[in-house]
């Protein structure tokens, strides 16, 4: 991990919203804590320090893109090439200077360009040999994504750069190795580089492609049309062109005698990071974010607090960001929110619900009423289905998130969305299921 100086990551800020009124005997403190980066994350921008980036142009980085060349790649063929293009899209979308590789995954992975165990340096010339040796990927074998990922992370791992990251293609459930070895290769890889998955077509499995999203803290997301994804492979590409500062961490500190209940990023997407807690010193933990460039996220964090008596105010929990460094240094990203606790006898003061809070904790239930609701359809549980996607379609209609609306109404027909009185529809194209299984974890912010 480098080293740096203020001048050339983005600047970090924190705001706070809660409502820091308890009654008597309450225990149970809630609060959104909205981190904002900027003045980094465009491309070309950043200010130059020689260790840690090329060229003047951003951060040093390393991609790897795996490309699924299983057989079923071949069904239909337009699919392959589809899938070659939106490689060489990628490439191009490389800035000078980025080192990269691409791999070919069946039941092994396979270094396509440039091999040799090593990764290429991104110029005009590496970029078109890039896409020559792109043209000789056919379909064939099996898909075992463990080995693909352990193979990138070898290779990522090979420069010394500030931001590493992968981009995994799949169109198949992953059959040629157990759970088991998948998730070990997750956890191995878990912490070294931030991957986006995308499933194209419909024969894959979303918990796989959206648990790998989740474990290398990265975007997962269908393209079920196979030509929607040169212009994906570029958005996501140009994304991780725009990381200005990796390895980033939410520290929490609490006091004495307060636990931490969960803490879990609400925006742009729901995503638990509680379990992933990193012991940081006394009373405090980390929770890892990945990486940053010129981006806003929400987190969700609730604490219990001893109980205390009226009148009387504590610090619940103190929140900053930091970048952990490999020798147990640490460097402080220089944001701090504080959250508080008050027990007040005003009733009215004791019992209102922050707006964020309510909103987000909104969100986090639709997102789940959604995989429950899509799990019981899939059981042929038609009662338990249609209620929680009824629930879903009201939380979407309330906090106004159009988008998850949409895809909802794809899968049930909306009697009245203020009530969440639905129907099944009898008939749903697979790939809107999947597409709403797929970006269930997609929130909206409050609206101001």
């Amino acid at each position: 991990m480098a080293n740096f100086s203020k001048s050339n990551v983005p600047q970090f800020s924190m705001d706070v919203y809660q409502n820091e009124y308890l009654p008597e005997g309450g225990r149970e403190v809630n609060a959104i804590v909205t981190v904002t980066a900027t003045g980094g994350g465009t491309i070309g921008s950043a200010v130059t320090a020689p260790h840690l980036y090329g060229r003047g142009q951003g951060p040093s980085a390393a991609v790897a893109v795996m490309v699924d060349c299983s057989g079923s790649m071949d069904y239909p063929p337009t699919k392959m090439r589809n899938a070659r293009d939106a490689t060489a899209a990628a490439i191009d979308t490389l800035r000078d200077g980025v080192h990269f590789a691409v791999i070919g995954g069946t039941h092994v992975a396979k270094e396509v360009y440039p091999g040799g165990g090593r990764l290429a340096v991104a110029d005009a010339t590496t970029r078109e040999q890039a896409k020559q040796a792109l043209r000789k990927l056919s379909a064939g074998g099996g898909t075992a994504i463990g080995t693909w990922l352990r193979l990138a992370d070898r290779l990522l791992s090979s420069a010394d750069v500030a931001i590493r990251h992968g981009i995994l293609l799949t169109d198949g459930r992953n059959e040629h190795e157990s759970p088991t070895d998948l998730k070990a290769a997750l956890d191995s890889c878990a912490g070294r580089f931030t991957c986006d998955a995308r499933g194209v077509g419909t024969d894959w499995e979303v918990k796989e492609v959206t648990g790998i999203a989740s474990a290398l803290l990265g975007t997962a997301d269908i393209v079920a049309d196979p030509a929607g994804l040169a212009a994906d492979f570029t958005h996501m590409m140009e994304t991780a062109m725009g990381k200005e500062v990796s390895d980033v961490a939410l520290r929490v500190w609490t006091p004495v005698g307060t636990t931490i209940k969960f803490v879990k990023q609400v925006a742009p997407t729901v995503e638990e990071l509680t379990d992933r807690r990193t012991e940081a010193g006394p009373r405090a933990g980390d929770y890892p974010t990945g990486s940053w460039g010129d981006e806003s996220r929400d987190y969700h964090v609730c604490v219990e607090v001893p109980a205390a008596g009226l009148g009387q105010e504590m610090l619940a929990a103190r929140v900053s960001l930091v970048v952990p460094q490999p020798d147990g240094a640490v460097q402080n990203l220089g944001a701090q929110g504080l959250v508080r606790a008050v027990w007040t006898e005003d009733m009215v003061a004791s019992t209102s619900i922050n707006p964020q809070v309510a909103h987000y904790t909104g969100q986090a239930e639709l997102a789940q009423v959604i995989q429950q609701g899509l799990d019981l359809r899939k059981a042929g549980d038609i009662d338990g289905a249609t209620a929680k996607l009824g629930r879903a379609v009201q939380l979407a209609n309330n906090s106004g998130n159009a988008d998850t609306a949409k895809l909802l109404s794809k899968v049930v027909d909306v009697v009245d969305a203020a009530t969440g009185t639905v129907r099944l529809k009898a008939k749903v194209e697979e790939a809107d299921e999947m597409t709403l299984e797929t970006r269930s974890t997609k929130t909206v912010r409050v609206k101001k």
